[in-house]
């Protein structure tokens, strides 16, 4: 087994998030820096990793990391790294970059030296002068913090929240990957109810029932290096074969979703059919202050509406009271609500017992956290 440098991206926030869901699929060796985790991994981990990360981003190859206050340090450092190990002749090899406190402020620039710098180390191996670009896509990126560049190969493509059952992104979204982050911290548990009274397109009940089932959030989709030779496709084929055989798809779930727009509520439904969960989540168009959820220590997720800011828009803090009376009508299920509004305690009617920052794209937000009672164990006989 080859024994590669890999990266999990991901929002500022969610590392920790990140760094527990590896530690679950027993990757012991983790670092965790701002907006990624490091860990070791052969090619079957790409695989892996790629289809059961919730939290996470893309998956990127660590190719090399080295100084580079010039573009000739950055070229002679990029040439020296084993791109055709990678790369195969026909590869089509897009740079994309970034920089940061770095004297190679010029990020075009330093994508044009990054590729030139492959291209040269390609001609070494493969003896062509030309190369055609015409087969699967190998993404490079470079990435320049503090005069150290960071070359990694992109193994995802289209970032991993985008697992295939949203259509289209409605109104302040919230992502498949926060969503996911929300169920994680909430500690729900797939034999407790679950509602969202604010559940827009359905992302959260939808990312719950993927949990709660133990379903690979990736198994619906594709990757770049789906088609790349040197990890091939059994490795694949074999990564989605167990992820389809870990599904627990005979535990009964309890989870609803209501919203005011009935719009919102067939886009949900749409995509819970799509995830294959069409007959788990029911969805009903009923606003927050007539939403009822049924059984008992359960837990209330949610996103609800904000304005810019809370207090300026009525239509926003209206709704948030509204949440506030709700869960005083819940007194023994837990409450976790995603909201950049810094007002949000003093409209939702009591101070959260825990809060959390967290990025909802660039927007910095809170996770109020309001914990009910635990359900009582059964009792042995």
């Amino acid at each position: 087994m080859k024994n590669l440098q890999l990266i999990a991206t991901c929002p500022m926030g969610l590392e920790a998030i990140v760094a527990r869901e590896l530690k679950e699929l027993g990757y012991e060796n983790t670092k965790t820096e701002n907006g990624r985790v490091n860990f070791d991994g052969g090619y079957e981990d790409i695989c892996r990793t790629n289809l059961w990360l919730r939290t996470a981003d893309r998956i990127l190859i660590k190719m090399g990391e080295f100084p580079a206050r010039t573009f000739d340090e950055l070229f002679e450092g990029t040439k020296a790294l084993d791109w055709p190990d990678w790369i195969p002749e026909n590869g089509e090899f897009p740079v994309e970059g970034r920089s940061h406190k770095s004297q190679l402020s010029s990020v075009p620039a330093c994508q044009g030296i990054v590729k030139k710098a492959i291209v040269e180390k390609m001609k070494q191996q493969y003896k062509h002068e030309w190369f055609p670009e015409n087969g699967a896509r190998y993404v490079a990126e470079v990435s320049l913090l503090n005069d150290i560049a960071l070359l990694t190969l992109d193994t995802t493509g289209p970032s991993l929240h985008k697992r295939g059952y949203r259509k289209v992104a409605t109104e302040a979204p919230l992502k498949e990957t926060m969503a996911a982050a929300i169920v994680l911290l909430s500690r729900w548990r797939p034999e407790r109810p679950l509602h969202d009274p604010f559940c827009g397109s359905g992302t959260l009940p939808i990312e719950a029932a993927l949990i709660g089932w133990n379903i690979a959030p990736g198994i619906r989709r594709s990757f770049s290096s789906d088609h790349w030779p040197i990890i091939g496709e059994n490795r694949w084929e074999q990564a989605r074969e167990e992820a389809y055989d870990a599904v627990k798809d005979d535990i009964p779930l309890e989870i609803t979703g209501s919203d005011i727009d009935p719009n919102a509520i067939e886009i949900a439904r749409g995509a819970a059919k799509k995830a294959g969960l069409g007959n788990e989540i029911s969805f009903q168009p009923v606003p927050v202050n007539k939403a009822v959820p049924l059984g008992d220590y359960g837990c209330i997720l949610t996103n609800p509406p904000y304005g810019q800011r809370l207090g300026d828009d009525q239509e926003a803090e209206k709704a948030v009271r509204q949440l506030g009376t709700m869960a005083s009508r819940q007194p023994n299920w837990s409450l976790f609500a995603i909201s950049p509004a810094k007002s949000f305690e003093h409209y939702f009617g009591r101070p959260a017992d825990k809060k959390r920052k967290l990025y909802n794209g660039r927007i910095e937000c809170a996770l109020y956290q309001y914990f009910g009672p635990l359900p009582p164990r059964p009792q042995s006989h």
